[in-house]
């Protein structure tokens, strides 16, 4: 069974509040690790935060939203197996986790739409590793 964590700083507060509904709409369950509101935070504490649960089990996800989603992943990729990409659409989302195997997702609140950012997470969530050649690669990590 798949845990998802998430979390934001203050400017992906508003996104991170709608994908939650987004994915209890889709009966998932999820544990919000932060903030509570959009006041100003510094996002890497928030990142270490999804980085470190995320962690702790093979099929653990995590969402991590930021402006541009660009803080997020820098900080969340400082952890050991920790695999953390910044998807801009559904082509960049679905490759991430089919090559890459993607743990966890970043967006930026201020380059997406809520529309497509709600949809690159349905892609994120439903789509598995490749493996295969892509499997070495990722031990190379």
């Amino acid at each position: 069974m798949k845990k998802i964590f998430i979390s934001s700083d203050h400017a992906g507060y508003k996104l991170k509040e709608a994908i939650k509904k987004y994915l209890l709409s889709k009966k998932l369950t999820f544990q919000d690790l932060g903030p509570n509101n959009n006041t100003r935070v510094d996002y890497p504490d928030f990142a270490h935060k999804v980085a470190k649960k995320v962690k702790t089990g093979k099929n653990n996800i995590g969402i991590l939203v930021c402006g541009s989603g660009m803080g997020m992943s820098i900080a969340a990729n400082r952890h050991k197996n920790i695999r953390a990409a910044q998807c801009f659409n559904l082509k960049s989302t679905k490759l991430s986790r089919l090559h890459n195997d993607a743990n966890i997702i970043t967006l930026g609140s201020r380059l997406l739409t809520k529309k497509n950012a709600l949809s690159c997470i349905g892609v994120f969530l439903n789509t598995k590793f490749e493996g295969g050649r892509h499997s070495s690669r990722i031990r190379k990590i």
